[in-house]
């Protein structure tokens, strides 16, 4: 539960965070107890430096503090528009180059393929975030999504 407040909190001040899991090892589970100095979980590091368990990190929140102590997340319509132009030609589908998910993503690799042209692959089940939010920022409700220097060219029918 405490755990689950802390993310909770993270999420909501739009925090860029990992987690690691202290119940898949042991050892650093026990580990950082020491070296911390900390004796519960869950343990907030920002830049390698311990800021506190559940409670300080309440304290922080209540008092504003926590907004100006923790990284921000990219926005998302930045971050799509990143993943856009991450290349001149960027494909958004179910799986990738290698292995396409679902029949519309393997028949636009084919296409791609064909025609030689270079281009990168973002697999959209992988991100929950860039699959739904790709929809609305495109206008385009489908994939696979088709991308040529940071403009949609469209879906499967459109490359056909």
């Amino acid at each position: 539960g405490f755990s689950r407040q802390m993310v909770e909190i993270l999420q909501k001040h739009g925090v860029a965070f990992s987690t690691f899991d202290i119940f898949s090892d042991e050892e650093v589970r026990q580990g950082l107890k020491a070296f911390s100095n900390w004796p519960t979980y869950p343990q907030l590091y920002v830049a390698g430096e311990l800021i506190g368990g559940l409670d300080i990190i309440k304290e922080l929140e209540a008092s504003g503090e926590l907004d100006t102590i923790c990284p921000k997340g990219q926005k998302l319509e930045d971050r799509l528009k990143s993943l856009i132009n991450k290349a001149p030609v960027m494909l958004f589908m179910k799986g990738n180059k290698q292995m396409a998910k679902c029949g519309f993503s393997k028949q636009i690799i084919e296409i791609m393929n064909n025609t030689g042209v270079d281009y990168e692959t973002f697999d959209i089940l992988e991100d929950e975030e860039v699959r739904q939010g790709l929809k609305s920022f495109s206008n385009w409700p489908t994939y696979p999504q088709l991308y040529v220097k940071g403009e949609l060219v469209g879906g499967l029918d459109i490359v056909k």
